[in-house]
């Protein structure tokens, strides 16, 4: 039998205005399909106006302008659905998803949904769950002493691994895919007889315990940032708080 990180998987990458899940926009994303490693990918990939400044910092990532958008980005609300329709239909498929830092990618879009569409993400899930593995969350957990970062481009270098045109969103979904299936070969002997979706549930509570972790670094180090241990999907703010 096939294991999963063998079998055909789905991936999903957003760029952004900025990394606040609550504010800031998407304005561009693609779902990348491989039915086998070494198979050509299927792509499918969205420009975006996101109808609001994009800061220079974020052009300094990503390199799309208000210009370029302006001129071939398309208004959000048909994105959006898109976008959810593609996921929701690999998911149907049975196709695990496979997104670095999930709650940031999975919460933005949720929350355009909730801003454009008057929708949210667990909408497109109710008859199919989400199947979500996390390159990050599985690298921190399998291999949780090794140091160093672990950015996409840091887990790309770890296990060898190509990206090419990083912070394009077709490429990183492309290469956290690829990930994901090397992460599995080299930890095979843990993950071979893990579904998917027990791995979605282990995920859930391995997240959270890093960020428990992760809070606890930040209050010995005097930093005021709080972690949520929210996986993959962060819960909507209160109105009040938003």
């Amino acid at each position: 039998m096939t294991c999963w990180y063998e079998g055909p998987l789905a991936a999903f990458d957003t760029e952004t205005t900025g990394v606040d899940v609550e504010t800031d926009r998407i304005v561009s994303a693609a779902v990348v399909v491989q039915d086998a490693p070494g198979t050509r990918p299927r792509v499918s990939r969205w420009l975006v106006n996101p109808g609001v400044p994009v800061p220079e910092a974020a052009t300094a990532v990503h390199g799309l302008t208000d210009d370029h958008l302006q001129r071939n980005g398309r208004w959000p609300a048909p994105v959006m659905y898109e976008i959810a329709e593609q996921l929701a239909e690999q998911t149907a498929a049975g196709r695990p998803l496979v997104v670095m830092n999930a709650p940031f990618d999975l919460t933005i879009l949720d929350r355009e949904l909730r801003r454009h569409r008057a929708s949210s993400l667990d909408h497109w899930f109710a008859s199919s769950p989400l199947l979500v593995l996390d390159p990050r969350v599985l690298d921190k957990h399998l291999d949780r002493y090794r140091k160093g970062r672990r950015t996409l481009t840091d887990l790309c270098a770890h296990y060898e691994v190509t990206l090419d045109g990083a912070h394009d969103a077709g490429a990183d979904a492309l290469a956290a895919l690829d990930v994901v299936r090397a992460v599995g070969r080299r930890f095979a002997a843990r993950l071979e007889r893990l579904s998917p979706a027990e791995l979605h549930t282990l995920q859930s509570v391995w997240h959270a315990a890093q960020a428990r972790g992760l809070q606890a670094w930040f209050a010995r180090s005097g930093t005021p940032e709080t972690v949520d241990p929210a996986w993959p999907l962060r819960p909507e703010l209160p109105a009040a708080a938003a």
